[in-house]
């Protein structure tokens, strides 16, 4: 009898073993096979490109943690920091000054040699609060887009403050996409970054969509029960001779909602268009990618950004969604909206670091539930919120 005990136990204890051997590595498994990336803003605590440290040590820790590519923001509320010959060169400097050297350069060299891709983000359409930016110096604050009510996403007028009190603007200044000076802009940003840096692997677009609204409004249908983009001055007078009418005064029928609505949507996409196409005359090896709203409803109506369109027609090779949320729920089920539309392209997910800085489980368990659905990608926000315990539990 005692024999037999022994023997039920010692295979009671060999299953157990073979139990937790194999749950240990269910998380890399799950994971395999889907691509890391990291989104590295330009100013935080970390400041990558102000020394030549920061970059080793970026790109040591990517190493470690297991991280495919890296997301390096060069373009932000309207300042270049990146080697430009066409825009204020004054932050460039600044890097140059205290680093010694074009550490954008740097970054592409040591990242290479490990088999690390780097894209260069670029804030598109958002230049943040700067009210001096180049462009605005440039064309004037014309170039913003406006409201229905003429405000820009940044500005506060008395006349409305009771509005204000109901509605939550980004509280940033916009760029009206339908304006051909910004597109002709923005794109000159873009292949400038892309000349200057050809061992990019590619450019990721953010803000590549109007101001969203909260509470979001699905379509100008709605837009006398809350907040409304879209009406800069060059969008107007576009539409206008187009369509023959003026949208601040003339939507009244289902036709008329669905015109204005759909010329919006095709002043974002054709902003995406013209990038797209003139990094691609640089190097068809170029990727374009974009982040975007996860919900493509909420994005499609209420930001009109249409990002299944430009993975169905090849003008991004694939969307990032920003999908930041301490409801797991969500973020499981945007997930799974959002790579429904795989099949017109490559869809990685965004989770939020920052939102779980006081509560590393909670985005270690978000992180298993996305690596389940098997997306092309998943880019963690942001490099600021990573360290060693946190890459070694990703990497167990």
């Amino acid at each position: 009898m005692k024999k037999k005990i022994r023997y039920l136990v010692t295979v009671a204890l060999f299953f157990t073993q073979i139990f937790f051997i194999c749950l240990i590595p269910a998380f890399a498994q799950s994971s395999a096979g889907v691509k890391r990336g990291v989104w590295v803003p330009v100013f935080t605590a970390k400041r990558v490109l102000y020394a030549k440290k920061n970059v080793e040590e970026l790109v040591n820790f990517c190493e470690k943690a297991k991280i495919d590519e890296i997301y390096l923001q060069v373009y932000q509320a309207g300042k270049a920091y990146y080697d430009t010959k066409i825009l204020e060169r004054g932050n460039f400097e600044n890097i140059l000054k205290s680093a010694g050297r074009d550490t954008i350069d740097l970054l592409l060299e040591r990242a290479g040699k490990k088999g690390i891709k780097v894209f260069a983000w670029l804030n598109l359409l958002s230049l943040g609060k700067n009210e001096q930016a180049e462009i605005l110096l440039r064309h004037t604050d014309a170039v913003l887009t406006r409201d229905q009510y003429g405000r820009t996403s940044l500005q506060i007028d008395s006349r409305y403050t009771e509005l204000d009190k109901r509605y939550l603007r980004e509280g940033q200044l916009f760029l009206e996409p339908a304006d051909p000076e910004v597109r002709k802009y923005l794109v000159a940003v873009a292949e400038e970054i892309a000349n200057r840096y050809p061992l990019l692997s590619g450019v990721h677009l953010d803000y590549a969509r109007y101001p969203y609204i909260v509470p979001f409004l699905p379509g100008s249908r709605f837009q006398q029960y809350g907040l409304s983009y879209g009406y800069g001055k060059k969008s107007l007078q576009l539409f206008k001779e187009k369509h023959g009418y003026d949208p601040l005064t003339g939507l009244n029928n289902e036709k008329r909602f669905r015109q204005w609505d759909e010329w919006r949507r095709q002043q974002v996409t054709q902003l995406v268009t013209e990038i797209s196409r003139a990094v691609k005359r640089k190097s068809a090896m170029m990727l374009v990618s974009c982040a975007v709203i996860p919900a493509a409803e909420r994005a499609y109506t209420s930001a009109f950004q249409d990002w299944p369109l430009w993975l169905e027609e090849g003008i991004a090779d694939y969307a990032a969604l920003m999908n930041y949320s301490l409801d797991s729920r969500l973020v499981l089920e945007n997930a799974k909206a959002g790579l429904s539309f795989r099949g017109r392209g490559r869809v990685y997910v965004g989770l939020g670091l920052f939102l779980g800085a006081d509560n590393p489980d909670l985005i270690l368990a978000q992180y298993r539930d996305i690596a389940g659905l098997k997306p092309d990608g998943i880019i963690l926000f942001s490099y600021d919120y990573l360290n060693d315990a946190l890459a070694a539990a990703l990497n167990p």
